[in-house]
């Protein structure tokens, strides 16, 4: 069920409203309640998998509980980690990875592996992310274990945040499990935060997409220079929006039950370095491999390069196939690998900052870009003749006829897209306008839901 859908938003979340808010004097049974609908919410989908997520969560109930009772770096330490990340990561790699892995292997020799064709669980890669850092946080008493199965059932399936993310920490919401406290002040900022995603997905991101789609298709169909460049542009504006759309739904929803979840994105296209980029982009996702690989590999404080060189290697290698096995995704996490190494190496955004803010973030910009293409692209055939449209221009037209009609009819939403994209000044005295703003906005979103297609999320299929 989409957040984006006539279904979740007339009749999926008034239900859960209604019922949550009659349930409000007790407790622990609006917290069954919010299970319930939340095992609902993943059911209308993927109704094969909730056996998966129930699963899941028995599984590391348990082994919160047995993470409790061991000491950091004990034996049986090690051994709950062993079986830890056997269960967890090993459902992620059936379901994931093991087809891919099977067809390389066929690849690379006389063989006839069977290859299994399993669904993708929807949100597996999030849950399960969120799965672990529950135990280990544990284990490194962090946190301390719920004894409640049904809370933690309630934390690792909770619906705003169960498909896309953001991967919330257990001890940024321990508490607001069991003792939150609604508000008029809470509901009201979730709902305009809501509607403003919302606003970023409908209006913004899928109109882009159209443009975006169009240059990605022709990438060997005679893709113009001019257009190759709008296209990537066009892609890094669509999945921002798309995401950043779908965290602030997320942060709405929970706001409007009590939850404060942390912010995911930060205007990453202001940032002055490939670094700072990551610090503002998925910003959950990277906090998750900065505390749970990359600081445990020893991070960047070691002063020894070599030690350096390998941990961004295996943070970024494991960035990369996180989002998908195919190679294209692998590039995508070396790639910026390669610049965030060079930045720790030799700090030259420092020297660029002195010139002015210009050159930095013309530098950033440009290596997110390429790196979006990347990302995009079917096979690295494709990226490699997209990056030969944007660069050679013999190779392909400057622009042709029918790309200007793209231009035309899209070009006021990639300027609107590039406006929001960046932090803006509220304007003084007109804050009486926001809750007719946010109705209008509202209307028009939902007024291009009921006419558009069926438009997924991005990282629904992460």
């Amino acid at each position: 069920m989409l957040f984006s859908s006539t279904i979740f938003l007339f009749a999926f979340l008034p239900f859960v409203w209604i019922g949550y808010f009659l349930l409000k004097p007790f407790r622990r049974v609006s917290n069954v309640f919010l299970l319930i609908v939340s095992l609902l919410f993943y059911a209308f989908g993927e109704p094969i998998f909730v056996w998966l997520m129930i699963t899941s969560i028995v599984v590391n109930y348990f082994l919160g509980l047995w993470s409790e009772k061991v000491e950091h770096g004990s034996k049986a330490g090690k051994w709950l980690m062993f079986w830890m990340l056997l269960y967890n990561i090993g459902i992620l790699f059936v379901f994931k990875y093991l087809g891919p892995t099977m067809m390389f292997i066929n690849t690379q020799g006389n063989y006839q592996l069977p290859i299994p064709d399993f669904l993708l669980p929807i949100g597996i890669s999030f849950f399960t992310f969120q799965s672990i850092s529950y135990v280990v946080d544990i284990y490194r008493k962090n946190a301390k274990a719920q004894h409640n199965i049904l809370n933690v059932g309630l934390y690792i399936s909770f619906f705003p945040q169960l498909i896309a993310g953001p991967i919330v920490r257990y001890n940024t919401i321990a508490w607001e499990i069991e003792n939150r406290r609604e508000n008029w002040n809470d509901f009201s900022t979730g709902m305009n935060r809501f509607v403003i995603g919302l606003a970023k997905k409908v209006l913004l991101s899928n109109t882009i997409a159209i443009v975006a789609d169009r240059a990605f298709l022709q990438v060997n169909d005679g893709l113009s220079l001019v257009f190759a460049w709008v296209g990537a542009i066009a892609y890094g504006l669509q999945i921002y929006y798309d995401f950043s759309g779908y965290s602030d739904m997320v942060i709405g929803l929970g706001l409007m039950l009590g939850f404060h979840f942390d912010e995911n994105f930060n205007f990453p296209y202001i940032a002055q370095s490939v670094s700072e980029f990551w610090r503002r982009w998925h910003i959950s996702l990277g906090q998750w491999f900065r505390d749970y690989v990359y600081f445990p590999l020893g991070g960047s404080r070691v002063g020894n390069p070599d030690i350096l060189i390998r941990n961004l290697f295996v943070v970024w290698l494991l960035t990369g196939i996180w989002h998908g096995a195919k190679e294209t995704f692998i590039v995508w996490g070396l790639w910026f690998f390669i610049f965030i190494l060079i930045e720790k190496l030799f700090p030259f955004t420092k020297w660029m900052r002195k010139k002015g803010r210009v050159w930095p973030r013309v530098y950033t910009l440009l290596v997110v870009l390429f790196g979006w293409v990347l990302f995009r692209s079917n096979s690295m055939t494709d990226a490699f003749s997209y990056f030969g449209s944007m660069l050679n221009p013999l190779k392909s037209h400057f622009l042709i006829s029918q790309d200007l009609m793209y231009l035309k009819e899209y070009g006021l939403f990639l300027m609107a897209g590039l406006i929001f994209a960046v932090p803006l000044k509220p304007i003084k005295g007109m804050k009486w306008i926001s809750p007719i703003a946010m109705w209008l906005l509202f209307m028009i979103s939902v007024t291009y839901l009921v006419k558009g297609t069926y438009n997924p999320f991005i990282y629904f299929n992460f």
